[in-house]
């Protein structure tokens, strides 16, 4: 079982991508579709759409996964999706893109920065690192 501090920060993280997933296909749409970049060959309502049930099935297994080695993937997975959304945040920096009150270079960047902090904190809250080294142990030990 995690710590209180780990499990009230994945409760947090679950629940921050099921609003954010919920606001893809909701009120929030139109913004979303600012950070999608112009190279994506894919009609960008539809990476939207996709993008946003992904983070509602993340959040959801971030909330309902707490035993290991479940919880440690669900980590994982949360951890590649965001770095799989970084290059929308990118294309939103490079191109100027206004959306979720970014109005600025500055605000933009400082964005950017925050990613990287997502990224740890889902691998963080669920021991992903820690159960992927036990794991490696444990197989380098039967083989052995």
């Amino acid at each position: 079982m995690p710590s209180s501090l780990r499990a009230v920060a994945q409760v947090l993280l679950g629940a921050f991508l099921v609003l954010a997933g919920i606001a893809h296909l909701t009120v929030a749409r139109t913004a979303f579709r600012a950070q999608v970049p112009p190279w994506v060959p894919l009609d960008v309502d539809l990476v939207v759409v996709i993008s946003g049930v992904v983070e509602i099935v993340c959040g959801a297994a971030l909330l309902l996964a707490w035993r290991q080695p479940h919880r440690a993937i669900v980590g994982g997975v949360v951890a590649l999706l965001f770095i799989a959304v970084f290059p929308g945040n990118i294309a939103q920096f490079t191109e100027g893109r206004d959306a979720f009150g970014l109005t600025s270079d500055t605000s933009r960047a400082v964005r950017l920065l925050f990613q990287p902090v997502l990224v740890v904190w889902a691998l963080w809250c669920t021991q992903a690192v820690q159960e992927t080294l036990h794991w490696w142990r444990r197989r380098r030990e039967q083989r052995s």
